[in-house]
């Protein structure tokens, strides 16, 4: 069973990335991000928005783009960008399965 809220540590290590970061992406990019807040003022982030930092840590971090060009590339073409990381996901899953394999003989 998978969660409905993550917090902005369980986001920040889902991508490899410190939490400051997140905050600042957060931030920068109000139209795809907008955590709820729990009454100490936490942010909780939903599937959806994990996906867009997904997609924002593959486009900042993996191809070296600005953060416009990750914001006009997100405005232009959401869709070709889920499909790239939904495919470095299922490459990384497949991957930990062969280490899994290797350690085992």
């Amino acid at each position: 069973m998978e969660k409905y809220l993550y917090t902005i540590g369980e986001a920040a290590q889902a991508i490899g990335e410190s939490p400051s970061l997140v905050r600042f992406w957060t931030t920068s990019f109000p139209k795809y991000l907008k955590p709820h807040r729990n009454a100490k003022g936490n942010r909780l982030y939903t599937r959806e928005e994990m996906d867009v930092l997904k997609q924002l840590h593959l486009l900042i971090k993996g191809k070296g783009m600005t953060l416009e060009g990750a914001a006009k590339s997100l405005a232009a073409d959401r869709r070709s960008v889920e499909d790239r990381v939904k495919a470095l996901d299922a490459l990384k899953a497949v991957r930990a399965q062969l280490e899994e394999i290797r350690a085992g003989l």
